[in-house]
């Protein structure tokens, strides 16, 4: 069964390499934060990773967070376009997410950031990203959550369907914290682990918000979508309805955006793994009262 076609890649493409040759500064703020983060996780795993690659995402911040970890024999930085690629002079190339260009068992961590949101089949790029892991390779990763722009699809969507009677979809759709945790363990990685990062921006009005937007070659990608533009009279209806529900007391716009950061590990013999059930040496109700100072009843 094949995999719903929900986003126009070749026009996530076009739009990303849109937004390099004009390049607004701070645009890429969430990109470089979840970099940052990758970093400070990576330190936390009390282990080196000797062969490495970043793919998929927009920038090269994941990258030059990933050269920089300690035990690092070699690095590698798979871009979505030819644009983004000449960001660095990284080994590695261009890539398409959906297509991982990695042999089987070749490295020892893969990450990726901000990019596993606009896959058609991310159970199916899961997997592959999985199998290019030798054991006990990590894959570590930050996506759009469920809650990202709440604030502009609602607003939006009110907007439309006051002045047109219907809605079409604007904004993507986004994954949420517990199906990322099932998708994770049915493309077989162990011990998964899934946490959200929540940042809220703030906008002096909708077309800042969208600006940033397009500057990261992050609008509308879907398939479905309308191929109408977005008029005058919607915009500015929306912006209403987004400072009356969305602005803080100075009138400043609140944006959400959910982060995902998302882990497991291919299975290894040396990884701890759940007991079997009924082998436990102590009821659970002797271990509750133990902890309490009681006196475990027969």
């Amino acid at each position: 069964m094949s995999a719903p076609n929900l986003f126009d890649r070749d026009l996530l493409a076009r739009r990303l390499d849109r937004a390099l040759k004009s390049p607004v500064p701070g645009a890429e703020f969430l990109l470089a934060r979840a970099a940052e983060e990758l970093s400070d996780r990576l330190t936390l795993v009390q282990r080196e990773f000797g062969d490495a690659a970043e793919i998929g995402a927009a920038g090269p911040h994941g990258y030059f967070a990933l050269a920089a970890r300690r035990g690092a024999l070699s690095t590698l930085r798979f871009a979505p376009t030819a644009l983004s690629a000449a960001l660095t002079d990284a080994p590695g190339g261009v890539a398409d997410l959906e297509r991982a260009p990695l042999p089987p068992q070749s490295l020892d961590l893969v990450a990726s950031l901000l990019a596993l949101q606009f896959v058609n089949d991310l159970p199916g790029v899961l997997i592959q990203l999985r199998q290019a892991l030798r054991p006990d390779g990590l894959l570590i990763g930050a996506l759009a959550g469920g809650d990202t722009l709440t604030e502009l699809r609602q607003s939006l969507t009110i907007a439309e369907s006051e002045i047109t009677g219907g809605a079409a979809p604007r904004v993507i759709p986004f994954v949420d914290v517990r199906a990322m945790g099932g998708l994770l363990q049915r493309a077989g990685l162990a011990l998964p682990v899934v946490d959200a990062d929540r940042v809220v921006v703030r906008y002096g009005d909708i077309f800042s918000l969208m600006r940033d937007l397009r500057s990261f070659g992050a609008t509308n990608m879907l398939t479905a979508r309308s191929r109408k533009p977005l008029g005058r009279a919607l915009l500015l209806r929306a912006q209403e309805i987004y400072a009356e529900r969305f602005a803080d007391s100075d009138g400043r716009l609140r944006a959400t955006f959910e982060m995902l950061w998302i882990s497991g590990w291919a299975p290894h013999a040396s990884q701890p793994k759940p007991l079997k059930p009924g082998s436990a040496a102590m009821r659970l109700e002797d271990a509750l009262a133990r902890a309490k100072g009681e006196t475990p009843e027969d």
